[in-house]
């Protein structure tokens, strides 16, 4: 949708907004193919029928509010081309509707519409990119991949919605679940104490030098996999993922250290990954539109990259959480001094999932000195 005005002949047009200096202005006109119409019209539904300045004006919205919705939610300047649909204008309408009723501020209007479109966008893309493609491999020889296409994505697409919209469902119900238990007043909705954790892959920028684009592409696919099962299989969140990299995040110390570990021992036996390094933080941090910042990232950020390979190093706050707990011990001396008196006393010690070892405090670059724990399991 673009801000450039339209002259409809029995009312002048409306004035046309300048592009902000931060936006590059990528005006393109809609493809005119008629396989990728065909198929444009049977995902949305629906026929071209609007420009950008009709869907404005049938959705009863002004042209500068459209516009920073659809550049909100990732689609590119058309110029007054009619290539919007009933559906686009419905859009509009219904996000417009939502500011009036009160419900959401203009400004939280448009952070819907940006963060829906941007995890959206991700997701179109991939499945595209690795689904679709493999899947529309011409059968037979002389049939071209676009021959094969359509009539696929006719039987997938309901079922695709209905799978998306039940996985939201899902995510929403659990999101809200943890934030409503969690906070306490409603500071704590966007500042709230969690674990940070990274995971690196150890000597990355050499692989990328010496792997073939597709060996490289299997890599990254798997180990984001791995993570994204393991963090999630224990309780946590994957925050994104950065090619050699994941963010994820934890409600407790206790979660965030037993998927570390897990992410090291399942990737250390496997022959076809390079070393891993993670580290973890504790505290508060922001939460915005899915993601997390602050300086506990920040710190998490800074522990990875000093962390030894195949290793786990956590700041004092999640180790002190872990030994408040009752997850891992003050002091290795603390708990055999502990072990003594119960077999002594005649009752069961206590046992510990964790173990701490301090390391030597070192200047961590923007965030002074820290002292880093080394985080192992401990022996059963």
């Amino acid at each position: 949708m673009t801000v450039d005005g339209e002259n409809t002949g029995d009312a002048p047009g409306p004035p046309t907004y300048p592009t902000p200096h931060h936006e590059v202005d990528h005006t393109a006109e809609p493809t005119d193919d008629p396989l990728a119409i065909r198929l444009e019209q049977l995902i949305l539904g629906a026929d071209r029928r609007y420009t950008p300045f009709q869907a404005a004006r049938t959705a009863g919205v002004s042209m500068e509010l459209a516009s920073r919705f659809w550049r909100a939610m990732g689609f590119a300047d058309i110029g007054q081309a009619k290539a919007l649909t009933e559906a686009d204008v419905l859009a509009l309408r219904r996000l417009a509707g939502l500011v009036e009723a009160g419900l959401l501020s203009e400004p939280m209007a448009v952070q819907v519409a940006r963060s829906t479109g941007q995890t959206t966008a991700r997701l179109a893309e991939w499945q595209i990119d690795s689904f679709l493609e493999g899947l529309t491999e011409p059968p037979e020889p002389g049939m071209t991949r676009t021959e094969v296409t359509y009539p696929l994505v006719e039987l997938l697409l309901p079922e695709l919605e209905e799978f998306l919209i039940y996985v939201w469902r899902r995510q929403l119900a659990a999101a809200t679940g943890r934030v409503l238990v969690q906070a306490a007043d409603d500071e704590e909705m966007v500042d709230r104490r969690l674990a940070v954790g990274f995971a690196d892959l150890v000597g990355f920028t050499r692989l990328t030098r010496r792997l073939e684009e597709e060996e490289l592409g299997e890599l990254v696919e798997a180990f984001e996999t791995t993570c994204a099962d393991l963090v999630a299989a224990h309780g946590g969140r994957l925050i994104k993922t950065l090619g050699d990299e994941v963010l994820y995040a934890a409600d407790d110390a206790g979660t965030a250290a037993e998927i570390a570990l897990r992410l090291i021992e399942t990737l250390s036996h496997d022959e076809t990954m390079p070393a891993l390094r993670v580290g973890i933080a504790f505290g508060t941090v922001t939460t915005r539109m899915g993601d997390v910042f602050g300086t506990t990232v920040n710190l998490a950020s800074r522990l990875t990259s000093i962390a030894p390979k195949d290793a786990v190093l956590v700041d004092g706050a999640l180790a002190e959480e872990l030994s408040r707990t009752g997850e891992a011990p003050v002091s290795e001396t603390a708990a055999a001094e502990q072990a003594a008196r119960a077999e002594k006393e005649g009752r069961q010690a206590a046992t510990y999932r964790f173990a701490l070892q301090p390391m030597w405090q070192r200047p961590v670059r923007g965030l002074g000195v820290v002292e880093p724990w080394l985080l192992t399991r401990r022996p059963t």
